[in-house]
């Protein structure tokens, strides 16, 4: 693992781009640039005038020589420009990234001020207009990934702006997802500032605490892109038996209880993250008692209490992405059916499945069309009562559709 060398960053200085080098558009692709779209993939580029080093800003025009837009240049990957701005007369330097950072964390700002929720996500990617970097804020620290090489030059001037915008504790650097491998870039999992994050990190969502482990828990340590999901299905868990698949620390788990739940079933394969609910359990003074969990493979569970006899008021499926790419989307729709058809054989008459796909190659409708499947498979009749989305920290922008990923049914089953 490589590091950045961005402990304790004082002052920054970043150059003005004053040669950028021309990357040429191959006549007929300027419709999604056109249209604002970040990706320009590399079979739709001509020719590049000169050797940008990967992560550099360059400039893109048509086929004429018109500009078109500027954004981040790498010959590694298949998207090989990260489009930043659109008006040629923009300077793309230190004071951009510095506004861009700004305006997000801004835009947070009614998120935490009830003083019932002080963690969010601060920055998402393309939506944000800053493709590649994600910022996750746990109470008072800092967790950051970084997937393309652009916004790895720009760091030290993002942490920087973080510092002097947040003054946080900490800033941890989660950089390890496989996909740096497409950008040429090695994972990374280091603290950035002299403080390193504690072991347990104690954040509060909806009301209700958790201790998560920002250094070695799954992504930056929590996932925040449900909080609504949570408040919504707990509203009606009250008095009502739930069964909580890949619960990892216990979102749904622990809002159920806290919603008057008369027993939650709370599965998932980490026994870490198992500890952990327990932890948050605790930690809320909820009943231990009404509460049973489980390290266990979730498919093979569930058809364990299939055999048993054993029925649910609620069952919640929120698994793990399935299909990362279109070419995996057959395959993750057929897993997806089966976990939902056993989901719903173990659903008292008149139950409710709250079932969810992170996956950002499965759309509604195909999602739609995978649970109806898996009701007549089950021979049930199913009612879908509520659609569920991602919140207002992941936003969607307008013109990449493609950071809508998180969507998810409410359904009531008989």
């Amino acid at each position: 693992m490589r590091r950045r060398g961005l402990t304790l960053i004082s002052k920054v200085h970043f150059v003005t781009f004053t040669a950028m080098i021309d990357v040429i558009l191959k006549k007929g692709k300027e419709k999604a640039v056109l249209h604002c779209h970040p990706w320009v993939f590399s079979g739709a580029i001509e020719h590049v005038k000169g050797k940008p080093a990967n992560g550099d800003i360059v400039k893109l025009v048509d086929a004429k020589g018109a500009f078109m837009a500027y954004g981040f240049y790498n010959d590694q990957s298949r998207v090989a420009l990260r489009l930043l701005e659109w008006d040629e007369a923009a300077e793309v330097n230190e004071a951009w990234f510095r506004e861009k950072v700004a305006v997000a964390v801004a835009s947070r700002n009614s998120i935490l001020v009830d003083g019932v929720t002080n963690t969010c996500r601060l920055i998402f990617s393309e939506s944000d207009y800053l493709p590649g970097l994600i910022v996750d804020k746990y109470a008072g620290h800092l967790a950051v990934q970084v997937l393309t090489s652009g916004i790895e030059k720009m760091m030290p001037v993002i942490i920087d702006e973080l510092q002097r915008l947040l003054n946080p504790e900490s800033i941890f650097d989660k950089s390890d997802a496989s996909s740096r491998g497409h950008e040429g870039l090695e994972t990374i999992n280091t603290a950035l500032t002299l403080n390193h994050p504690p072991e347990r990190v104690e954040v509060m969502e909806n009301g209700i605490v958790y201790n998560i482990n920002i250094a070695e828990g799954q992504k930056s340590g929590f996932y925040c892109d449900q909080r609504d999901n949570r408040k919504l299905v707990a509203s009606h868990a009250k008095d009502k038996k739930v069964l909580d698949c890949f619960s990892y620390t216990g979102g749904f788990t622990l809002n159920c209880l806290k919603n008057g739940a008369s027993s939650v079933t709370a599965v998932d394969s980490s026994q870490l993250a198992i500890d952990t609910l327990k932890e948050n359990i605790s930690l809320n003074n909820f009943d231990v008692a009404s509460t049973t969990a489980i390290v266990s493979d979730v498919n093979k569970q569930l058809r364990t209490f299939k055999d048993v006899g054993e029925t649910f008021d609620i069952v919640v499926l929120d698994p793990p992405k399935y299909a990362p790419s279109r070419s995996a989307l057959d395959k993750a729709a057929r897993a997806y059916k089966d976990l939902n058809r056993v989901g719903m054989l173990l659903l008292n008459p008149g139950g409710l499945l709250a079932t969810f796909s992170c996956s950002g190659a499965m759309n509604m409708e195909t999602f739609k069309q995978v649970l109806a499947w898996a009701a007549l498979d089950a021979g049930k009749q199913v009612q879908f009562i509520h659609q569920f989305c991602q919140p207002e920290d992941h936003p969607v922008r307008s013109s990449f559709p493609e950071g809508e990923y998180l969507k998810g049914l409410l359904c009531r089953v008989f």
